[in-house]
Protein backbone atom coordinates (compact mmCIF):
# COMPACT_ATOMS: atom_id res chain seq x y z
CA UNK A 1 0.00 0.00 0.00
CA UNK A 2 1.40 3.26 -1.06
CA UNK A 3 -0.26 7.24 -0.09
CA UNK A 4 -0.58 8.11 -3.65
CA UNK A 5 -2.36 5.23 -4.83
CA UNK A 6 -5.98 5.66 -5.66
CA UNK A 7 -7.42 3.46 -2.93
CA UNK A 8 -11.40 2.16 -3.10
CA UNK A 9 -11.57 4.29 -0.36
CA UNK A 10 -10.56 7.34 -1.64
CA UNK A 11 -12.81 6.91 -4.91
CA UNK A 12 -15.77 6.83 -2.75
CA UNK A 13 -16.29 2.91 -2.70
CA UNK A 14 -17.40 0.99 0.46
CA UNK A 15 -18.22 -2.39 1.38
CA UNK A 16 -21.89 -3.23 0.73
CA UNK A 17 -24.02 -4.94 4.02
CA UNK A 18 -24.84 -8.23 2.90
CA UNK A 19 -29.10 -7.38 3.22
CA UNK A 20 -28.23 -5.15 -0.06
CA UNK A 21 -29.24 -5.70 -2.99
CA UNK A 22 -27.58 -8.67 -4.98
CA UNK A 23 -26.11 -9.15 -8.75
CA UNK A 24 -25.52 -12.56 -7.99
CA UNK A 25 -24.40 -15.01 -5.40
CA UNK A 26 -20.91 -16.93 -6.03
CA UNK A 27 -20.52 -20.87 -5.36
CA UNK A 28 -17.47 -23.12 -5.65
CA UNK A 29 -19.50 -26.80 -6.56
CA UNK A 30 -17.91 -29.82 -4.03
CA UNK A 31 -15.22 -31.71 -5.38
CA UNK A 32 -12.76 -32.33 -2.22
CA UNK A 33 -13.59 -35.37 -1.26
CA UNK A 34 -11.33 -35.01 2.43
CA UNK A 35 -13.32 -32.25 3.75
CA UNK A 36 -16.15 -34.17 4.11
CA UNK A 37 -14.58 -37.86 5.37
CA UNK A 38 -17.37 -40.36 4.91
CA UNK A 39 -19.89 -37.82 4.15
CA UNK A 40 -19.55 -36.58 1.02
CA UNK A 41 -21.89 -38.79 -1.22
CA UNK A 42 -25.09 -36.24 0.00
CA UNK A 43 -23.03 -33.04 -0.03
CA UNK A 44 -23.56 -31.97 -3.81
CA UNK A 45 -27.05 -33.01 -3.31
CA UNK A 46 -27.46 -30.23 -0.72
CA UNK A 47 -25.65 -27.93 -3.19
CA UNK A 48 -28.10 -28.40 -5.49
CA UNK A 49 -30.86 -27.46 -3.27
CA UNK A 50 -29.34 -24.12 -1.94
CA UNK A 51 -28.88 -23.46 -5.54
CA UNK A 52 -32.78 -23.88 -5.98
CA UNK A 53 -33.45 -21.45 -3.60
CA UNK A 54 -30.83 -19.03 -5.02
CA UNK A 55 -32.08 -19.06 -8.35
CA UNK A 56 -35.23 -18.19 -7.23
CA UNK A 57 -34.12 -14.49 -6.53
CA UNK A 58 -31.25 -13.99 -8.05
CA UNK A 59 -28.11 -14.92 -10.32
CA UNK A 60 -25.92 -17.98 -9.38
CA UNK A 61 -22.44 -18.28 -10.10
CA UNK A 62 -20.91 -21.12 -9.76
CA UNK A 63 -17.24 -22.27 -9.99
CA UNK A 64 -16.45 -25.57 -11.33
CA UNK A 65 -13.22 -27.55 -12.92
CA UNK A 66 -14.33 -28.22 -16.47
CA UNK A 67 -17.12 -29.21 -18.99
CA UNK A 68 -17.38 -32.57 -17.56
CA UNK A 69 -18.15 -31.13 -14.38
CA UNK A 70 -20.50 -29.05 -15.05
CA UNK A 71 -22.44 -31.46 -16.92
CA UNK A 72 -22.33 -33.62 -13.87
CA UNK A 73 -23.23 -30.60 -11.78
CA UNK A 74 -26.16 -29.84 -14.54
CA UNK A 75 -28.20 -33.04 -14.05
CA UNK A 76 -27.85 -32.15 -10.13
CA UNK A 77 -29.64 -28.65 -10.73
CA UNK A 78 -32.18 -30.90 -13.01
CA UNK A 79 -33.17 -33.18 -10.95
CA UNK A 80 -33.66 -30.89 -7.74
CA UNK A 81 -35.69 -28.60 -10.13
CA UNK A 82 -33.41 -25.67 -9.62
CA UNK A 83 -33.96 -23.06 -12.48
CA UNK A 84 -31.09 -23.08 -14.58
CA UNK A 85 -31.58 -19.99 -16.52
CA UNK A 86 -30.80 -18.71 -13.93
CA UNK A 87 -27.36 -20.43 -12.99
CA UNK A 88 -24.14 -19.64 -15.02
CA UNK A 89 -21.13 -21.64 -14.96
CA UNK A 90 -17.38 -20.89 -15.08
CA UNK A 91 -14.77 -23.24 -15.42
CA UNK A 92 -12.32 -22.15 -12.80
CA UNK A 93 -10.36 -25.27 -10.57
CA UNK A 94 -10.25 -24.37 -6.90
CA UNK A 95 -8.96 -26.17 -3.82
CA UNK A 96 -12.55 -26.20 -1.94
CA UNK A 97 -15.64 -24.61 -1.89
CA UNK A 98 -15.47 -21.99 0.75
CA UNK A 99 -15.83 -19.27 -2.06
CA UNK A 100 -16.45 -16.66 1.36
CA UNK A 101 -12.94 -16.87 1.65
CA UNK A 102 -11.13 -16.69 -1.45
CA UNK A 103 -13.40 -14.82 -3.63
CA UNK A 104 -13.25 -11.37 -4.39
CA UNK A 105 -14.63 -8.63 -1.66
CA UNK A 106 -16.86 -6.56 -3.52
CA UNK A 107 -17.22 -2.59 -3.31
CA UNK A 108 -19.14 -0.40 -4.53
CA UNK A 109 -19.86 3.53 -4.41
CA UNK A 110 -22.86 5.94 -4.35
CA UNK A 111 -23.36 5.96 -8.40
CA UNK A 112 -23.90 1.91 -7.93
CA UNK A 113 -20.39 0.92 -9.53
CA UNK A 114 -19.07 -2.10 -8.36
CA UNK A 115 -15.56 -3.03 -8.09
CA UNK A 116 -13.37 -5.83 -6.65
CA UNK A 117 -11.07 -5.62 -4.13
CA UNK A 118 -8.37 -9.14 -4.78
CA UNK A 119 -6.88 -9.96 -1.09
CA UNK A 120 -4.53 -12.72 -0.72
CA UNK A 121 -5.23 -16.11 0.42
CA UNK A 122 -3.23 -18.23 2.38
CA UNK A 123 -5.58 -21.29 3.11
CA UNK A 124 -6.13 -20.13 6.95
CA UNK A 125 -2.49 -20.05 7.68
CA UNK A 126 -3.14 -24.02 8.18
CA UNK A 127 -3.28 -25.65 5.07
CA UNK A 128 -0.78 -25.71 2.16
CA UNK A 129 -3.24 -26.49 -0.52
CA UNK A 130 -4.63 -23.49 -1.36
CA UNK A 131 -2.55 -21.89 -4.38
CA UNK A 132 -6.10 -22.71 -6.91
CA UNK A 133 -8.43 -20.84 -4.49
CA UNK A 134 -5.97 -17.81 -4.24
CA UNK A 135 -5.77 -17.21 -7.99
CA UNK A 136 -9.22 -16.90 -7.96
CA UNK A 137 -10.02 -13.30 -7.20
CA UNK A 138 -8.39 -12.33 -9.78
CA UNK A 139 -10.02 -14.43 -12.70
CA UNK A 140 -13.48 -13.64 -11.63
CA UNK A 141 -12.41 -10.06 -11.92
CA UNK A 142 -10.96 -10.42 -15.47
CA UNK A 143 -13.54 -12.60 -16.16
CA UNK A 144 -16.58 -10.29 -15.49
CA UNK A 145 -14.34 -7.34 -16.95
CA UNK A 146 -14.40 -5.55 -13.55
CA UNK A 147 -12.04 -2.96 -11.90
CA UNK A 148 -10.24 -4.35 -9.11
CA UNK A 149 -7.47 -3.33 -6.42
CA UNK A 150 -4.95 -5.59 -4.97
CA UNK A 151 -4.58 -4.76 -0.80
CA UNK A 152 -1.32 -6.54 -0.35
CA UNK A 153 -2.69 -8.31 2.64
CA UNK A 154 -4.15 -11.69 3.19
CA UNK A 155 -7.91 -11.45 4.88
CA UNK A 156 -10.87 -13.72 4.69
CA UNK A 157 -14.62 -12.83 4.21
CA UNK A 158 -15.43 -15.14 7.25
CA UNK A 159 -13.44 -12.56 8.91
CA UNK A 160 -15.40 -10.05 8.88
CA UNK A 161 -19.04 -8.91 9.03
CA UNK A 162 -20.34 -5.37 7.41
CA UNK A 163 -23.05 -3.00 8.21
CA UNK A 164 -22.73 -1.25 4.91
CA UNK A 165 -21.92 2.43 6.36
CA UNK A 166 -18.61 1.78 7.34
CA UNK A 167 -18.37 -0.77 10.66
CA UNK A 168 -17.18 -4.06 10.77
CA UNK A 169 -17.22 -7.03 12.77
CA UNK A 170 -14.16 -9.09 13.08
CA UNK A 171 -12.21 -11.18 16.42
CA UNK A 172 -8.74 -10.23 17.73
CA UNK A 173 -8.15 -14.19 17.74
CA UNK A 174 -8.48 -14.12 13.50
CA UNK A 175 -7.11 -11.62 12.48
CA UNK A 176 -4.49 -10.22 15.35
CA UNK A 177 -3.61 -13.49 16.82
CA UNK A 178 0.07 -14.99 16.29
CA UNK A 179 -1.61 -18.77 15.56
CA UNK A 180 -2.29 -19.09 12.06
CA UNK A 181 -1.31 -15.83 11.22
CA UNK A 182 -2.52 -14.15 8.14
CA UNK A 183 -0.32 -10.86 8.43
CA UNK A 184 2.93 -11.70 10.52
CA UNK A 185 4.66 -8.28 11.49
CA UNK A 186 0.83 -6.44 10.95
CA UNK A 187 -0.09 -4.53 13.94
CA UNK A 188 -4.22 -3.46 14.62
CA UNK A 189 -3.40 -0.31 13.02
CA UNK A 190 -1.80 -1.22 10.45
CA UNK A 191 -4.55 -3.77 9.47
CA UNK A 192 -7.33 -1.55 10.13
CA UNK A 193 -5.62 1.18 7.84
CA UNK A 194 -6.28 -1.68 5.23
CA UNK A 195 -9.61 -2.35 6.03
CA UNK A 196 -10.53 1.72 5.48
CA UNK A 197 -8.27 1.95 2.64
CA UNK A 198 -9.94 -1.23 0.70
CA UNK A 199 -12.99 -1.41 2.27
CA UNK A 200 -14.39 1.88 3.52
CA UNK A 201 -14.48 0.74 7.08
CA UNK A 202 -14.54 3.92 9.85
CA UNK A 203 -14.67 1.79 12.58
CA UNK A 204 -13.40 -2.08 13.49
CA UNK A 205 -15.54 -3.39 16.29
CA UNK A 206 -13.16 -6.14 18.01
CA UNK A 207 -14.59 -9.09 19.85
CA UNK A 208 -12.38 -11.91 21.23
CA UNK A 209 -12.66 -15.36 20.08
CA UNK A 210 -14.28 -17.36 17.63
CA UNK A 211 -16.08 -20.80 18.67
CA UNK A 212 -14.62 -24.20 19.89
CA UNK A 213 -14.39 -26.80 16.88
CA UNK A 214 -13.37 -23.82 14.19
CA UNK A 215 -10.31 -24.59 12.39
CA UNK A 216 -10.20 -20.56 11.04
CA UNK A 217 -9.28 -19.38 14.42
CA UNK A 218 -11.66 -17.14 15.20
CA UNK A 219 -13.57 -16.18 11.80
CA UNK A 220 -16.54 -13.89 13.37
CA UNK A 221 -19.32 -15.30 11.07
CA UNK A 222 -19.69 -18.12 13.48
CA UNK A 223 -19.91 -15.52 16.51
CA UNK A 224 -21.53 -12.13 15.27
CA UNK A 225 -23.54 -10.63 12.19
CA UNK A 226 -24.95 -7.36 11.99
CA UNK A 227 -28.56 -7.33 10.92
CA UNK A 228 -29.33 -3.78 10.15
CA UNK A 229 -26.92 -0.56 10.36
CA UNK A 230 -27.26 -0.58 13.96
CA UNK A 231 -28.18 -4.50 15.03
CA UNK A 232 -25.94 -7.18 15.37
CA UNK A 233 -26.70 -10.38 16.30
CA UNK A 234 -24.68 -12.89 18.07
CA UNK A 235 -24.43 -16.39 19.32
CA UNK A 236 -24.69 -17.47 23.25
CA UNK A 237 -23.78 -20.12 25.15
CA UNK A 238 -25.87 -20.90 28.05
CA UNK A 239 -24.26 -24.36 29.28
CA UNK A 240 -21.36 -22.91 32.02
CA UNK A 241 -19.35 -26.32 31.23
CA UNK A 242 -19.33 -25.57 26.96
CA UNK A 243 -15.78 -24.58 25.92
CA UNK A 244 -17.50 -21.43 24.33
CA UNK A 245 -19.04 -20.35 27.03
CA UNK A 246 -16.44 -18.04 28.28
CA UNK A 247 -15.12 -16.50 24.89
CA UNK A 248 -18.67 -16.06 24.03
CA UNK A 249 -19.77 -14.32 27.15
CA UNK A 250 -16.76 -12.23 27.16
CA UNK A 251 -17.82 -11.15 22.92
CA UNK A 252 -21.57 -10.54 24.25
CA UNK A 253 -20.36 -8.24 27.01
CA UNK A 254 -17.56 -6.12 24.70
CA UNK A 255 -21.08 -5.58 22.47
CA UNK A 256 -23.36 -4.62 25.28
CA UNK A 257 -20.94 -2.53 26.58
CA UNK A 258 -20.57 -0.13 23.31
CA UNK A 259 -24.34 1.29 23.94
CA UNK A 260 -24.46 2.34 19.95
CA UNK A 261 -25.61 -1.39 18.72
CA UNK A 262 -28.85 -2.90 19.44
CA UNK A 263 -27.82 -6.92 20.32
CA UNK A 264 -29.52 -9.74 19.79
CA UNK A 265 -28.53 -13.19 20.84
CA UNK A 266 -28.89 -16.43 19.06
CA UNK A 267 -28.64 -19.56 20.65
CA UNK A 268 -26.08 -22.59 20.57
CA UNK A 269 -27.17 -26.14 19.11
CA UNK A 270 -25.96 -28.98 20.98
CA UNK A 271 -23.24 -29.82 20.33
CA UNK A 272 -22.18 -31.40 16.78
CA UNK A 273 -19.58 -33.93 17.07
CA UNK A 274 -18.83 -36.44 14.05
CA UNK A 275 -16.52 -39.61 15.19
CA UNK A 276 -15.45 -37.72 17.82
CA UNK A 277 -14.65 -34.57 16.39
CA UNK A 278 -16.45 -31.34 17.61
CA UNK A 279 -17.55 -29.51 14.69
CA UNK A 280 -18.15 -25.89 14.45
CA UNK A 281 -22.00 -25.50 14.10
CA UNK A 282 -23.38 -22.32 14.74
CA UNK A 283 -26.68 -20.52 13.60
CA UNK A 284 -24.53 -17.49 12.80
CA UNK A 285 -23.55 -18.74 9.55
CA UNK A 286 -26.75 -17.89 7.76
CA UNK A 287 -26.52 -16.11 4.37
CA UNK A 288 -28.58 -13.06 3.51
CA UNK A 289 -29.86 -13.41 0.22
CA UNK A 290 -32.31 -11.64 -2.18
CA UNK A 291 -35.88 -12.03 -0.42
CA UNK A 292 -33.87 -14.84 1.69
CA UNK A 293 -32.26 -15.87 4.60
CA UNK A 294 -31.00 -19.21 4.36
CA UNK A 295 -29.91 -20.32 7.85
CA UNK A 296 -28.56 -23.92 9.01
CA UNK A 297 -30.02 -26.12 10.97
CA UNK A 298 -29.00 -28.96 12.83
CA UNK A 299 -31.81 -31.20 13.97
CA UNK A 300 -31.94 -29.39 17.53
CA UNK A 301 -34.52 -27.96 19.68
CA UNK A 302 -32.38 -24.79 19.25
CA UNK A 303 -33.33 -25.01 15.14
CA UNK A 304 -36.68 -23.17 16.21
CA UNK A 305 -35.97 -20.25 18.15
CA UNK A 306 -32.81 -19.94 15.90
CA UNK A 307 -35.24 -19.36 12.86
CA UNK A 308 -37.98 -16.77 14.90
CA UNK A 309 -34.88 -14.82 16.01
CA UNK A 310 -33.69 -14.21 12.42
CA UNK A 311 -37.59 -14.18 11.27
CA UNK A 312 -38.05 -11.17 13.26
CA UNK A 313 -35.20 -9.32 12.41
CA UNK A 314 -35.59 -9.60 8.70
CA UNK A 315 -39.21 -9.25 8.45
CA UNK A 316 -39.36 -8.62 4.83
CA UNK A 317 -37.52 -11.75 3.79
CA UNK A 318 -38.60 -15.47 4.33
CA UNK A 319 -36.14 -17.23 6.60
CA UNK A 320 -35.23 -20.72 5.27
CA UNK A 321 -33.87 -23.61 7.34
CA UNK A 322 -31.19 -25.58 5.70
CA UNK A 323 -30.22 -29.06 7.35
CA UNK A 324 -26.95 -28.89 7.70
CA UNK A 325 -25.27 -31.53 10.30
CA UNK A 326 -23.89 -33.43 7.26
CA UNK A 327 -22.34 -29.97 5.49
CA UNK A 328 -20.78 -28.63 8.51
CA UNK A 329 -18.15 -31.70 8.54
CA UNK A 330 -16.34 -29.38 6.53
CA UNK A 331 -15.67 -27.22 9.29
CA UNK A 332 -18.39 -24.52 7.46
CA UNK A 333 -21.92 -23.99 6.55
CA UNK A 334 -23.98 -21.72 4.51
CA UNK A 335 -22.08 -18.17 4.60
CA UNK A 336 -18.86 -20.10 4.52
CA UNK A 337 -20.21 -21.53 1.03
CA UNK A 338 -21.32 -17.66 -0.39
CA UNK A 339 -19.68 -14.95 -1.75
CA UNK A 340 -22.29 -11.73 -2.95
CA UNK A 341 -21.89 -9.97 -5.41
CA UNK A 342 -23.36 -6.27 -5.26
CA UNK A 343 -25.51 -4.95 -7.56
Amino acid sequence: MTAKRATPRVLGFRMPAEWEPHEATWLAWPHEKSDWPGKFEPIPWLYGEIVRHLARVERVRILLEDGDAERRVRRILKKCHADLAAVEFFHQPTNRSWTRDYCPLFVQNRAAQVAATEWKFNGWAKYGNYELDAAVPRSIAGRINMRSWEPGLVLEGGAIDANGAGKLLATEECLLSDVQARNPGVSRRDMERGLAEYLGATEVIWLGRGIAGDDTHGHIDDVARFTSLDTVVIVAERDRSSANYEPLAENLARLRARGDVRVVTLPCPEPVYFNRQLLPASYANFYIANELVLTPTFADRADRVALNTLARLFPDREVIGIPCRDLVLGLGTLHCMTMQQPR
